[in-house]
């Protein structure tokens, strides 16, 4: 701070010369002490009285007539001076002084004796009661008081002497005039000066048409009498007989456009100012000022500096004298009050002192302020000061910035005249304002927020700087100067910038200082122990006192090796201490400085301000070191957690509102966004280690249920309560960047799906051993349930809902979405399939209730009834329909709504499922292949050696009645399954579907099988047609593990009788093993309806041991009544075994609809092990099998039934 003023007001300790010129300051202590001495304010009114003219009189102010008979002006009847009674204001000559000078003129020796002795004893008088203002300047110029006595003396007499030995040249330059008024009836004026010195007067020349004239018109006058005025006046010439007639009479032809009065005591030097014209009546029409330069050599005074110069020299001196001198440096500040409080720069006897100098010797009071205002400026630091100096330059801006309505000059051109000096006082303008910006720039130290005067001398230093950049833009007129909330602003950040590297630098010592409380530090355990020891060392011990003195030599270099004060890559523990600090700031800014720094309100706040550049600075810092941490990472995670919400917290608290931050995404989370991930993943072995324990004590406890309305146990709630725990974490960090906020959500994700998904694939492996238990299997299946309504819950508040992002939830990232959304269809697969694993558990009880219903159902002879059927259905029904009851009324009191929908599906199908292979289809133990075959040879064998039942008309009509209640049942007035499920369901559909296909003709199953089968051998692929045997086809089979490849022509005779001639050219690449001899041949057969009575079945020859056999045989068949496309050609190759069944060795089918279009073609068809339907087709071929009797379905059951067998020929 002290340099600081030192530097910024060095210039005006530099410029206070006048303290140590003392042949100034002896020349201002006399004329000092002259204008003491017979005070102007003091000085002897004149004594006007009525007075008649005898002769033609002339007034002495306006040298106009005395018009009248009688009365016609005003007489002084000291010193005999006669006006109009309009001028007795204007003449402010002391008349005592002027009576005596008349006198000794005249040589009125009696009169001249009677004025002197009165001017004597006003003398006397104010030496008598004014005493301690002699003793005052005596002090201030430091006279001794017996010179001070002379000089006392010298100074009365010269009083006496008045203005007989005053002599002085004068040189006026009447430069311009601006803003006059217009006489004219042209709306102008042609304005010309006079001037007039005692009875010398001149005129400049006449300026035609100008209100701003500008003459340049030099002048010179001498004067012998320092009470004489200088009169100039300013007139609109006129050349007319109206002011002829007027010149006459008036001796004024011309129209008065304001005049000036200057006393000439107050000139001296070199002056060059500009004066206000003023009204000579109240009914003068006057406005503008005029610009004059001003020379005076007073003689005998011609070396002597200008009166201007020895005013400041008298104020620097009194300010000196009062501050350094008597104040010890404290500048006195006195109290005044009022509109001209500004003007009062002293004590009572010091401001009479300098006013009267001022009034004696023509001193402006606006050159008085900027002369106090340069002496403040050299003490402008101290206490009280700033206010003061504001309010002064606020006036002096003010004054020149607000000039008269009427005197229209601007503010540039009058502070240009200012005695003072434009430059001088520009100067030390610039120069404060840099010390301004300097003490501003550590205000923290220059103004503390503990000391309420130094914050309020903040204020004014503010206002200080602020009227500084005022009077440069009004009276300098500078286009753009720095405004002062800009220049504060920078004052403001570079004390910041200042204070946060001195709390970083200093952190642990200033956070010890300001927030830990004074604690004694433990005593060393070495000097404890040296204590100790103290009084049981020897003399001679000479070693252990060596050891000792190596001792504290340690201990002292340990002491002298300073705390660590910066950061450390070992721990955090730096940073919110440093975070403490910063937020100390902001907030001492914020409280005690804004309030303070108040005059720009939309342009600066202070706490904005600092809490901005703290949080810049620290910003820098702080990524830079989590950058050196990400690379060794040598603190827990749980720190850098407790730091990201400190970091979190001032952000929010002083920074997320300023402007700059407002629309901005803070980067913050992204310092840390690796340490969080890596807490995300530490947290995730947490959860799974309490997943297990909470599983754990869940087995133990059986399972039960949390509480009563509660159906799942408390492991889900314990999962849920931990990963909710965790994400509550991740929610407090409110991180504002989304793309942070998507990481976050990723990693999240994966730990909810790792956890769930483990505790579902500990809860499968155990789930088969408790489907035998009534209630832990549903409280399990409810867990599951549970854990998708918990985690649809957590999903929603993790934003997977938002359609866009808001002030207080985000969206959650897509990626993350698709995790958890592929997470619930996890959990809702493990849900099916432990419901179907329940379900299962059920299977052999509801088979047992399906052959119960079976024996009923068969039972029931007779025709159709439709009346009858429900009743019938009810008793076929009734073991499902108990057992149904006894478990699903258990399972709607422990089952949670969606579990037991769930259950009541999986139950639906095995029903279905059940009751159309136990009782519409029924299958026996053995494969459906063997069935069908065994059915084919006529066996009886379908239902453990009983009979192969086929359902009767009546038998259909009840069990299509029993699926209706069955499906009420399921549907339970729509508590259960809905409607719609019901009714789309596939195994109702396969059910009514093979009911449907009891009541068809075997042709028409066949015609079914054929039109729907498409894809029977290799999925219906690798059949390639050509035109003859000798076109190789152009592509392969494409046929993997191929067995060999049969070769057919094929032509289609469609004529009257439709008939198709096959030739069997060969069989290719038989892949066959065997011991024994290998004779294939070739089973060809027509497979279609309306067959019965026609040849379907030809064979050829066998062939030995050929793996390649050429059969080249021909046969023809002759089609049934429906299109070509209800048939289908099967060649079935096999090998020939003599006295046991024939093997099959492979299958190819060609279906007629390929080669209808074709008159001729060849097919090369590969072979397949067996034949493969759909669930369309197995339906016909059960229901086909059921029918031993027809000959038609036997061979058709037969045929599509043989496959090629696992050993082959061996």
């Amino acid at each position: 701070m002290i340099q600081s003023r030192k530097a910024g007001l060095a210039h005006t300790l530099a410029t206070r010369t006048s303290l140590k010129d003392e042949e100034l300051k002896s020349h201002v202590y006399r004329k000092t002490l002259q204008a003491l001495i017979y005070p102007i304010s003091c000085t002897t009114p004149h004594n006007f009285e009525v007075w008649t003219a005898t002769t033609p009189t002339y007034c002495y102010e306006c040298e106009g007539l005395l018009w009248g008979i009688a009365r016609q002006g005003m007489r002084c009847a000291e010193c005999g001076v006669k006006v109009h009674e309009k001028c007795q204001e204007l003449l402010n000559a002391d008349c005592l002084q002027r009576a005596a000078e008349k006198s000794s003129k005249t040589g009125a020796e009696d009169r001249t004796q009677h004025i002197i002795t009165a001017m004597k004893d006003r003398m006397k008088i104010r030496e008598r009661n004014k005493p301690e203002i002699f003793e005052e300047i005596r002090k201030v110029f430091n006279i001794a008081k017996l010179v001070h006595a002379q000089h006392m003396k010298t100074i009365k007499q010269s009083v006496l002497d008045g203005t007989s030995k005053w002599s002085a040249k004068i040189t006026i330059n009447v430069v311009s005039a601006q803003g006059l008024q217009a006489k004219d009836r042209t709306g102008s004026s042609d304005p010309y000066v006079t001037i007039q010195v005692s009875k010398n007067k001149k005129r400049t020349k006449t300026i035609y048409g100008n209100l701003n004239p500008v003459w340049d018109e030099k002048f010179s006058f001498e004067c012998h009498n320092s009470s004489d005025r200088v009169k100039l006046r300013v007139w609109d010439e006129d050349d007319d007989i109206k002011s002829r007639v007027k010149q006459r009479l008036k001796r004024e032809s011309d129209d008065f456009l304001g005049q000036s009065i200057i006393e000439v005591r107050t000139l001296s030097g070199e002056m060059d100012v500009w004066y206000n014209l003023e009204k000579r009546t109240d009914k003068s029409a006057v406005s503008g000022a005029i610009r004059l330069q001003i020379s005076v050599e007073i003689e005998g005074e011609e070396k002597v500096a200008p009166y201007h110069v020895q005013y400041t020299c008298l104020h620097e001196n009194m300010f000196h004298f009062s501050t350094d001198v008597e104040g010890g440096g404290v500048v006195k500040i006195p109290a005044a009050s009022g509109d001209d409080a500004w003007k009062v720069y002293f004590d009572e006897v010091q401001q009479d002192i300098v006013d009267e100098f001022a009034m004696r010797y023509g001193i402006e009071s606006i050159y008085q302020a900027m002369t106090h205002f340069s002496c403040l400026s050299s003490k402008y630091m101290l206490s009280g000061l700033p206010a003061v100096m504001s309010t002064l330059l606020a006036n002096i801006n003010a004054f020149y910035a607000h000039p008269t309505a009427f005197t229209n000059v601007s503010a540039q051109d009058r502070f240009a005249a200012s005695n003072f000096g434009r430059d001088r006082f520009v100067k030390l303008l610039d120069q404060l304002h840099n010390s301004l910006r300097i003490d501003l720039s550590t205000y923290r130290n220059n103004f503390p927020a503990s000391s309420k005067p130094r914050l309020q001398d903040l204020k004014s230093t503010v206002d200080l700087l602020t009227s500084i950049t005022f009077f440069r833009m009004k009276v300098l007129d500078l286009q753009s100067p720095p405004r002062a909330a800009h220049v504060v602003r920078d004052c403001v950040k570079a004390c910041l910038n200042s204070t946060y590297e001195y709390i970083f630098n200093n952190c642990l010592e200033l956070y010890n200082r300001q927030f830990q409380p004074a604690v004694q530090p433990p005593e060393p355990e070495k000097k404890k122990k040296k204590k100790k020891e103290a009084g049981e060392l020897i003399d001679g011990e000479e070693d252990e006192e060596e050891e000792e003195e190596e001792e504290e030599e340690e201990e002292k270099k340990e002491e002298s090796q300073p705390e660590e004060q910066g950061p450390s890559i070992q721990n955090l523990d730096f940073w919110p201490k440093l975070i403490t600090l910063i937020v100390s700031i902001i907030e001492e800014d914020k409280n005690s400085y804004t309030p303070i720094i108040n005059q720009f309100p939309q342009e600066l706040h202070v706490g904005k301000v600092s809490a901005e550049v703290m949080w810049t600075l620290f910003a820098q810092d702080m990524k830079y070191a989590l950058e050196e941490h990400e690379k060794h990472k040598l603190c827990k995670t749980a720190d850098y957690m407790n730091l990201h919400f400190k970091v979190k917290w001032l952000y929010n608290e002083y920074v997320k509102e300023l402007p700059a931050h407002t629309d901005a995404v803070p980067e913050y989370p992204a310092w840390f966004l690796q340490f969080v991930l890596a807490w995300l993943a530490e947290n995730e072995e947490v959860s799974l280690e309490f997943m297990h324990g909470a599983l754990e004590r869940d087995k133990r406890e059986g399972f039960q249920q949390t509480s009563e309305h509660a159906l799942f146990s408390s492991s889900v709630v314990d999962i849920f309560t931990q990963l909710n725990q965790s994400f509550e974490i991740i929610k407090k960090l409110d991180c504002p960047d989304p793309k942070v906020v998507a990481h976050y959500s990723r990693r999240f994700a994966k730990t909810i799906t790792k956890v769930l998904l483990q505790y579902c694939s500990l809860l499968s492996k155990s789930f088969p051993s408790y489907c035998d238990k009534e209630k832990i299997p549903c409280v399990l299946m409810n867990n599951i349930q549970q854990m998708r309504v918990l985690l649809e819950k957590m999903f929603e508040s993790m934003g997977a809902k938002q359609i866009e992002a808001t002030a207080d939830t985000k969206k959650l990232d897509t990626e993350a979405a698709e995790i958890l959304n592929e997470l619930q269809v996890k959990l809702n697969t493990v849900l099916d399939n432990f419901s179907a694993m329940f379900g299962k558990s059920f299977q052999a009880r509801i088979n047992g209730c399906m052959r119960q219903m079976a024996e009923i159902l068969y039972q029931i002879k007779g025709p159709p009834n439709r009346n009858t059927a429900e009743a019938d259905a009810d008793a076929m029904l009734r073991p499902l329909m108990e057992f149904l009851d006894g478990n699903l009324s258990i399972f709607a009191d422990v089952c949670d709504k969606t579990v037991l929908k769930r259950i009541l599906k999986d139950l639906w199908k095995i029903v279905l499922s059940s009751l159309e292979k136990t009782i519409v289809l029924p299958q026996s133990n053995d494969s459906l292949g063997a069935q069908l075959l065994t059915a084919a040879k006529g066996l009886s064998s379908l239902k453990g050696g009983s009979e192969a039942k086929t359902l009767t008309p009546k038998q259909c009509v009840i069990i299509d009645a029993g699926l209706e209640s069955i499906k009420q049942y399921f549907h339970a007035g729509g508590n259960g399954l809905k409607r719609a499920f019901v009714e789309k369901s596939p195994e109702l559909a396969s059910l009514r579907y093979a009911l449907s296909l009891y009541s068809q003709s075997t042709d028409a199953l066949i015609k079914t099988f054929v039109t729907t089968q498409h894809a029977q051998v290799h999925d219906g692929m690798g059949i390639r047609i050509t035109p003859s045997e000798k076109v190789r086809p152009d592509r392969g089979s494409g046929v993997e593990k191929p067995i060999g490849e049969a070769m057919a022509q094929v032509d289609m005779v469609l004529g009257k009788e439709r008939k198709v001639n096959v030739r069997v050219i060969a069989v290719n690449d038989m892949k066959w093993q065997t011991s024994g001899m290998f004779r294939p041949f070739v089973e060809v057969t027509m497979v279609g309806p309306f067959l019965a009575d026609k040849k379907r079945k030809f064979t050829t020859k066998s062939k030995n041991n050929c793996w390649t056999a050429i059969f080249n045989e021909a046969f023809q068949f002759v089609l049934g009544k429906e299109s070509p496309e209800c048939y289908e050609l099967q060649m079935t190759v096999k090998d020939y075994c003599f006295g046991r069944a024939d093997r099959v060795v492979g299958t190819a089918v060609v279906q007629l609809r390929d080669v209808a279009n074709r008159k001729s073609c060849v097919c090369w068809c590969p072979l397949g092990p067996r034949i493969q339907t759909d669930e369309t087709g197995m339906t016909v071929m059960r229901i086909l099998s059921q029918r031993p009797a027809d000959e038609v379905a036997k061979e058709f059951v037969k045929l599509k039934s043989e496959t090629r067998p696992v050993e082959e020929g061996r």
